[in-house]
């Protein structure tokens, strides 16, 4: 499984970069913190897999890193992604490495 860091997330962020950012935490985790990603709890990604884009680096995130690792897994072996990266450590790494 391909994984992208805190701070190479926080490059492509400033540098409006053409990539997507899933978010799999569940919409009260998501109102509590969030880096602007799209937010698709992880019960409700198979049911939003076209909302995933298949053309773009995508970057999935959820708090530590777990969940995120086991949607990108589901949606390589199952669907075929090849262009997914895992947010090394999740958004506690991310909020804690960039300070946000």
């Amino acid at each position: 499984m391909k994984e992208i860091t805190s701070s190479e997330l926080k490059t492509l962020i400033d540098n409006n970069a053409n990539f997507q950012l899933i978010d799999v935490r569940e919409e009260y985790e998501f109102d509590e913190a969030n880096i602007n990603g799209i937010l698709i709890p992880m019960g409700e990604v198979i049911d939003n897999i076209d909302k995933i884009s298949k053309e773009k680096q995508v970057v999935v995130h959820c708090r530590s890193g777990k969940r995120s690792a086991t949607v990108i897994s589901t949606l390589e072996n199952q669907f075929g992604f090849t262009n997914l990266y895992n947010l090394k450590g999740g958004i506690l790494a991310y909020l804690e490495e960039t300070n946000n």
